[in-house]
C-alpha cells in the first residue's frame, strides 16, 4: 500500500474526528486539459486526482507523458483524437495505427484503463461552419472498427463529444419535449447515433448552464443553478433548472430519430471562476453544490431519472486556451494553475464542502515579481507595452467582473508586466518594457487579486511563447488602452 493510500485509510477510519469524506459520486469524472504555459508534472496531477478520489478522467489527446503517468493508477480514461486529425482518421490504416499506438500499447496489467475514445471535440459547432461535417462520422467508424478488430471493442467504445448546439427546440415551441437535432445535422447525427448504438457506445454531450447565462442578459439567473427557480412547465413536467431542460431536449431529439433509450454521458459541465461578472468562486460553489448533491442522489432528469455519468469541466486552469468564446475560458478549473483548490467542494455530494487536497511538491520560480516602475518618466508607450505583455501572457483577470478589475492604472500595468515576466521564466530582460518596469521581491498582490509566481518550467511541461500568440492574439483589452 502506498503511503498516501495508508494516510487516506487512516483518515477514512477516523471520519468523525477529521471530517474527511471517503465516498464519491458514482460515475463522476473530470476533464484534464493541458493548454497551459507552465504545466504541472503529469504524475503530480494523477496523484492529485487519486488523493481526491477522482476515478475517471477525460483527456483532449493521448499525450505519451500523460498516459505514462496514468499507467497503473486505476483511473478510468477517455482519450481523444483532436478535430485536426479527423480527416487523417478517414483512412482505416491510419485509424488502425492510432488505436495500436494509443490504446493497444497501454492494454496490459498495470497499464492505462482506457474506456472511451473521443473522436473529435464538438466538431459540429456552428462556429466551425461545417469544417468537420464530412470527416467526423467516417473517423468514428474507422476508430470503432479498429478497436473491434484489435479485440478491444467490448471494453473500449468510440464516441463523439458534442456541444448542446447540435439539437434545439423550435422558437414557437421552446420546450424539452420538442427537441430535435438541427436540420443541417439530422442525417449525419442519425448515422452517428445508429452506429454508436450498434456498438453499445454512449452519446456524449457537453452542457454549460453558465453559457446560457453568459449569452443572454435576459436569462433568469437562478435557472442556471439547482436551488430554486420559477419552473417551466412542459406537458405537466416542471423544469426548475436549465441543465435538466437541456439534457431532456437531447433525450427528445434522440427519441425523434428512434433512439430514445440511448445511453448518454455528460462529457463536460462546470462553472468558471474568472473572466465574467458571473464567473466567480461563489457561483462555482453554488453550482457544484447543487449538481453534486443531485448526482449523489441519482436524481437524474424528468425524462431520465436515475444514474448519470458526468465529467466536470475542468480540473486545472489553462492560461493558454483561446479566449474567443470569452475571457472565462482560462478559468474553468476546480484547481488553480498550480494545483491549489479554489473553493470548498464535496465530491461525495453530501454538502460537506471542504477544500480539495492540493497538488504536492509543486516547484515555483523564485519569489520575484515584475512591476510598474514608479520612477518612469515617459509614459507615452505604456498602453503599447501593456498590450504587448497581454498578447503573450494571460491578463483575463483584469477584465470586467474579475478579481483584479479594481486595480488602478499602475496596478494594471504591474499585473500585465508580471504575467509576461512569469511566462518568460523570469528572464531579467523580460522585465524592462522600455524602462517602464522593474523587478521586486515584494509581493504586491492586493486583496483577491493574486500576482502569481509561475511554476518551474521544463521542456515537457511548457508551451513556447510563440504558440501562445496563436490564442492570445485574440485578446482585446480596450479597457487598458484607455490608461
Amino acid at each position: 500500500m502506498e503511503k498516501i493510500d495508508l494516510f487516506k485509510w487512516v483518515l477514512c477510519g477516523s471520519v468523525l474526528l477529521f471530517g474527511f469524506s471517503c465516498e464519491y459520486v458514482d460515475g463522476l469524472g473530470v476533464n484534464w486539459g493541458t493548454m497551459a504555459t507552465h504545466k504541472l508534472p503529469p504524475k503530480a496531477v494523477v496523484q492529485m486526482m487519486k488523493d481526491n478520489g477522482i476515478q475517471k478522467v477525460k483527456l483532449f489527446d493521448a499525450d505519451r507523458s500523460t498516459m505514462s503517468a496514468l499507467a497503473g493508477s486505476g483511473i478510468e480514461v477517455m482519450i481523444a483524437i483532436p478535430n485536426g486529425e479527423l480527416a487523417v482518421m478517414n483512412s482505416y490504416d491510419r485509424a488502425q495505427e492510432w488505436v495500436k499506438k494509443n490504446v493497444t500499447t497501454y492494454n496490459f496489467t498495470g497499464g492505462v484503463d482506457v474506456k472511451y475514445v473521443a473522436v473529435g471535440n464538438e466538431p459540429f459547432l456552428k462556429s466551425y461552419n461545417g469544417s468537420f461535417l464530412n470527416v467526423t462520422f467516417p473517423a468514428l467508424q474507422n476508430i470503432q472498427n479498429a478497436l473491434n478488430e484489435a479485440g478491444l471493442g467490448d471494453s473500449v467504445k468510440a464516441t463523439v463529444p458534442l456541444n448542446a448546439d447540435v439539437y434545439e427546440s423550435p422558437e414557437d415551441n421552446p420546450l424539452p419535449s420538442a427537441g430535435k437535432f438541427r436540420s443541417d445535422l439530422t442525417e449525419v447525427m442519425t448515422n452517428i447515433v445508429k452506429f454508436m448504438v450498434k456498438n453499445n457506445a454512449p452519446f456524449t454531450v457537453n452542457i454549460y448552464p453558465f453559457l446560457s447565462l453568459y449569452g443572454n442578459k435576459d436569462f433568469p439567473v437562478n435557472y442556471a443553478f439547482f436551488d430554486g427557480a420559477t419552473p417551466i412547465v412542459d406537458h405537466g413536467i416542471q423544469y426548475t433548472n436549465v441543465f435538466d431542460a437541456n439534457y431532456d431536449t437531447l433525450v427528445s431529439a434522440l427519441k425523434a430519430i428512434g433512439y430514445g433509450n440511448m445511453t448518454i454521458i455528460v462529457g463536460e459541465v462546470g462553472w468558471p471562476t474568472e473572466g465574467d461578472i458571473n464567473a466567480n468562486n461563489g457561483n462555482a460553489y453554488r453550482f457544484y453544490n447543487g449538481l453534486l448533491s443531485r448526482l449523489a442522489a441519482n436524481t437524474g432528469t424528468p425524462l431520465r431519472p436515475g444514474y448519470m455519468e458526468v465529467y466536470l469541466f475542468g480540473l486545472i486552469d489553462e492560461d493558454a486556451k483561446s479566449i474567443a468564446p470569452g475571457n472565462f475560458e482560462r478559468h474553468w478549473g476546480l484547481f488553480r494553475y498550480d494545483g491549489q483548490p479554489k473553493f470548498g467542494i464535496d465530491l461525495s455530494g453530501r454538502g460537506q464542502n471542504k477544500l480539495l487536497i492540493p497538488a504536492q511538491n509543486v516547484e515555483y520560480q523564485s519569489q520575484k515579481w515584475c512591476v510598474f516602475n514608479p520612477n518612469a518618466k515617459d509614459l507615452s508607450k505604456l498602453a503599447d507595452n501593456i498590450n504587448y505583455a497581454c498578447t503573450y501572457a494571460d491578463c483575463t483577470t483584469l477584465g470586467y467582473g474579475s478579481s483584479c478589475n479594481t486595480l488602478d492604472a499602475n496596478g494594471n500595468a504591474s499585473y500585465a508586466f508580471n504575467v509576461y515576466f512569469q511566462v518568460q521564466n523570469q528572464d531579467p530582460e523580460s522585465c524592462n518594457f522600455q524602462g517602464l518596469a522593474t523587478v521586486t521581491t515584494q509581493n504586491i498582490s492586493q486583496g483577491n487579486c493574486n500576482f502569481t509566481i509561475q511554476l518551474v518550467a521544463s521542456s515537457s511541461t511548457s508551451i513556447l511563447p510563440s504558440l501562445i500568440v496563436l490564442t492570445a492574439i485574440l485578446m482585446a483589452y480596450t479597457f487598458l488602452l484607455l490608461l
